[in-house]
């Protein structure tokens, strides 16, 4: 199973979904509508996210084995920084890995303050790339420690993710740079708007290539792809997501055809959206996908181009 998502990151088109655990004690619906709508059948595999916005959801490594038992696909397990110490860390990905959850997405994680928990303290005891090294330990038969492991685990993939957007493109090469030098094996993007912000990133990601060297040679970008329907959502994105620009014709376009209601919006919207995705599936066809749950909006824009 992960030798073909491997070999389609790193020589093909390569395809992913995102989805949310829910406020919940099951997540099989979210694996009903998926089926339903035979989205499984157009990607590669998924990632779960971990209690995004530091909100309480149901467990990404749960989420992740109940996609790969049922679609047979790998699934990208988010883990966050925010949440687990050292010890929790290794712990979980160690039961994790038993059960072949193995491609794992290294998050520093959203602050604790915007949880829904009274009370709630992130831990934090490192960011993203101390994840990344405990995996890199794990790789190598050891602990974060240097303590052998009794059982050697399976190969662990490690990913990473990236603003897709700065006022100052250096430091967002030295972000990419950072996360190659931790063997992040893959970054993904924050969502993209424009061929030409994709262009960027993709500039930066092969300069920090030469930077790390020749360990990071295979190492490939991933971009984000978020449909955008409403003026609202749009503006949300550019006002509260570091990292994002939706460019000022988005908006404007978004706006007028607000005037003329609900309907006209959303299908201006859709509209914007599927050409952005099948110019970015043209220029680089390595595409996370991103819909907030709403695999309808999802299949409706993979269908263009699968």
């Amino acid at each position: 199973m992960f030798d073909d998502f491997i070999t389609k990151l790193q020589n093909d088109t390569f395809l992913t979904l995102e989805t949310t655990p829910r406020h919940s004690a099951t997540f099989a619906p979210v694996v009903d509508r998926i089926k339903a709508l035979g989205l499984h059948k157009k990607v590669d595999g998924f990632s779960v996210t971990d209690s995004p916005l530091a909100k309480m959801k149901y467990s990404a490594f749960f989420a992740s084995l109940m996609l790969q038992q049922k679609f047979k696909k790998p699934a990208l397990c988010t883990v966050s920084m925010r949440d687990r110490n050292k010890i929790a860390l290794q712990s979980a990905l160690l039961g994790a890995n038993e059960y072949d959850i193995r491609a794992i997405l290294a998050l520093t994680g959203d602050p604790a303050s915007m949880s829904d928990q009274p009370g709630t303290k992130g831990v934090f005891e490192g960011n993203s790339t101390l994840l990344l090294d405990i995996i890199k330990c794990f790789n190598g038969g050891i602990d974060y420690a240097g303590k052998p492991l009794d059982e050697r685990p399976g190969t662990i993939y490690p990913f990473a993710v990236s603003s897709a957007f700065a006022k100052n493109p250096r430091n967002l090469q030295k972000k990419l740079r950072q996360k190659l030098e931790h063997d992040a094996m893959a970054i993904i993007t924050q969502p993209v708007y424009s061929t030409e912000n994709a262009g960027m990133l993709l500039e930066l990601f092969e300069k920090a290539k030469v930077e790390v060297g020749s360990k990071a040679a295979d190492a490939q970008l991933i971009l984000g792809f978020f449909p955008i329907t409403k003026l609202r959502t749009a503006q949300f994105l550019t006002s509260h997501v570091p990292g994002v620009d939706v460019p000022k014709e988005w908006h404007e376009a978004l706006y007028e055809a607000k005037n003329s209601g609900d309907e006209a919006q959303e299908k201006r919207g859709r509209e914007l959206s599927g050409r952005l995705f099948e110019a970015l599936y043209a220029l680089h066809p390595r595409i996370h996908v991103m819909a907030a749950n709403n695999f309808a909006l999802a299949k409706e824009m993979i269908s263009l181009v699968r």
